[in-house]
């Protein structure tokens, strides 16, 4: 359960569909940054319900091959260059969805059943783009028309969290798409800030925002895990170092120099 980096990042194989989590939520950056080094490939990245550094890092990377996604951006650093770069260029298969969309497809796979109806997205044009999204007749009221949307049930969910105990729970606070995610994946790899020696379902402080070890299979200890992207409670987001990426991510040559810079040389010098 609790085991190296290394390791954990060894249990995403190329071709693995692997959620992810938004910036403003657990981004387990460096376990991206180990994906990267690796050269794991073909990915199906799932972001919940939208992505920014973590994912336009793997996309430039080009360790994906498809995206399910509400929104890929980096903020008020502006936009995704590398995400943006890949769908005008044909190199990954962008799959449109709504934040709604992907949580109703994620709570499908959390309940075992294999879909779940959705009403917002009506009239809307994604309908026209997504063949796998059916509209349907309400059974039990007439002339009611309503979507419903496939389980979604990635291989992986990966997220980066505060802490977790040696019992394999991990403490997530409100972030609850986290556990949504965890429910819904065939495995959970979380990195974590510290692990405890104390149960975290036993105090009460806690066990209402911690997720049973039952859905997570292995934890790595990763201080400073979610750098350069911020995580509530531990460590602001370093402001300076993603301007710098969204500066380089502009150009191919740029995204390679960043790469060189963070993340080879900073593997190779752990």
């Amino acid at each position: 359960m609790i085991t190296s980096l290394d390791n954990l990042v060894e249990r995403i194989q190329d071709g693995a569909s692997v959620a992810v989590a938004p910036d403003y939520s657990g981004c387990a950056m460096a376990a991206v940054r180990a994906l990267v080094c690796r050269g794991t490939g073909d990915l199906h990245l799932l972001t919940v319900p939208q992505a920014g550094f973590q994912a336009d890092m793997l996309i430039g990377a080009g360790s994906v091959t498809s995206v399910e996604t509400a929104a890929i951006t980096l903020g008020e650093h502006g936009f995704a260059p590398r995400f943006s770069d890949a769908v005008k260029n044909g190199r990954i298969v962008l799959r449109d969805a709504t934040c709604p969309a992907i949580h109703a497809g994620l709570q499908a796979a959390e309940k075992g059943i294999p879909f779940m109806p959705l009403r917002g997205i009506l009239g809307s044009d994604l309908l026209t783009h997504r063949d796998d999204w059916l509209t349907l007749d309400n059974p039990f009221s007439e002339g009611d028309t309503i979507v419903v949307l496939p389980a979604i049930r990635p291989d992986i969910a990966l997220f980066h969290a505060s802490r977790a105990d040696r019992h394999g729970n991990v403490w997530i606070g409100v972030r609850r798409e986290l556990m949504l995610m965890a429910h819904a994946a065939r495995q959970t790899l979380v990195t974590v800030e510290e692990v405890v020696d104390d149960d975290l379902l036993a105090d009460e402080a806690y066990a209402s925002g911690t997720i049973p070890a039952l859905y997570v299979s292995a934890i790595a200890q990763v201080p400073n895990g979610a750098w350069p992207v911020g995580l509530a409670g531990r460590y602001p987001a370093d402001a300076a170092h993603l301007a710098e990426y969204a500066r380089l991510a502009k150009t191919a040559a740029g995204f390679q120099q960043y790469l060189d810079e963070h993340v080879r040389n900073r593997a190779s010098a752990a």
